[in-house]
């Protein structure tokens, strides 16, 4: 790598202390304003750069790898997933490719525990309830929901986020089941009390939860179709942290519409936005706007993590994080 400082383009703000850092270190190209870059702001970074500092929100695909400069050698995504970038375009053309894993970790199962007791306890059904000045008191029939202690959780992807789901449902007393692409060790299983189900089909018939902690790839895509949909129990709800698209967002509109499905708790959505706007007219549904990694320790580590990887490049070395096709 040449001694001077690499030119980098983040194509959105970051948090302070991240942006503070990495002017130190590089030449660093921030937008003016909080938003995502458009289209054509985005060929004229991959142009320019060194290295791109992209996120979710922006598609990174075959169309834009092509119109990249010849100087762009990393894209060091901030972010934990990678579905939004054509990583074996990126490949071909020499330009290595990192993400932050680990850091959402804690932060998603948090959240998806929280989710489970907000639909199965009815939670924001009791907050509306008391924003609108219409609760008349306690009576013993009023706002009941169900016990989660004793219930069975099926885990769909058993990596990080899924093992830290299964350790805080374990301490809520949770029977814990999971469904993986490949089955975890033995001792890994003991220790974290959890059933392997092969099939994952027999395993959604039988969950009185299922929590969807799987990433997006071709093969997870509808995952949850309106078929499998169909085998869950009618007094089972849903809880999605991880992909929109591993759901049939448009089945399982249906399926709640018709009480096929007692609820559904989702932090993610089809193509990033809830495409079906019937879900937001539901009670037994709890939307919330992608916020499961959104604490401010988390953003502060997956931007350590983006500086460590641009770094570790900069000096000559493979990146820590560096994706390899296949493995992720």
């Amino acid at each position: 790598m040449p001694s001077e400082r690499l030119s980098v383009v983040v194509t959105r703000r970051l948090p302070e202390r991240v942006e503070a850092r990495m002017k130190e270190l590089f030449d660093v190209q921030l937008g003016p304003e909080d938003r995502p870059m458009t289209r054509e702001e985005l060929v004229q970074a991959v142009k320019t750069a060194d290295v791109l500092v992209p996120n979710l929100r922006d598609t990174i695909d075959s169309g834009l790898l092509a119109q990249a400069g010849p100087n762009l050698r990393l894209i060091a995504n901030y972010g934990a997933g990678v579905d939004h970038i054509d990583v074996a375009t990126c490949r071909q053309r020499g330009i290595l490719v990192s993400y932050t894993p680990g850091v959402v970790t804690e932060d998603t199962a948090d959240m998806t525990m929280a989710l489970v007791l907000a639909v199965t306890r009815r939670i924001p059904e009791g907050l509306s309830l008391m924003q609108s000045g219409e609760w008349e008191g306690w009576s013993p029939n009023s706002m009941l929901g169900g016990r989660i202690a004793g219930r069975r959780i099926g885990i769909l992807g058993m990596g990080r986020i899924g093992q830290a789901v299964a350790r805080r449902a374990n301490a809520f007393g949770m029977q814990v089941h999971y469904h993986n692409r490949r089955r975890l060790r033995e001792e890994t299983e003991r220790a974290l009390s959890a059933t392997y189900w092969e099939s994952l089909d027999q395993m959604v018939a039988r969950m009185d939860v299922l929590s969807i902690n799987c990433p997006h790839t071709p093969s997870t895509f509808h995952l949850m179709n309106a078929r499998r949909l169909k085998l869950m129990k009618p007094e089972a709800v849903i809880v999605n942290t991880s992909r929109g698209e591993v759901i049939d967002q448009n089945a399982l509109t249906r399926m709640l519409l018709a009480g096929e499905i007692a609820g559904a708790g989702l932090d993610v959505f089809e193509n990033g936005r809830v495409t079906n706007p019937e879900l937001k007219t539901l009670p037994n549904v709890v939307l919330l706007p992608h916020m499961g990694s959104a604490t401010v320790e988390g953003r502060l580590e997956m931007g350590e993590k983006v500086i460590i990887n641009i770094k570790t490049f900069a000096d000559g070395h493979r990146p820590p994080d560096q994706v390899v096709p296949g493995i992720l």
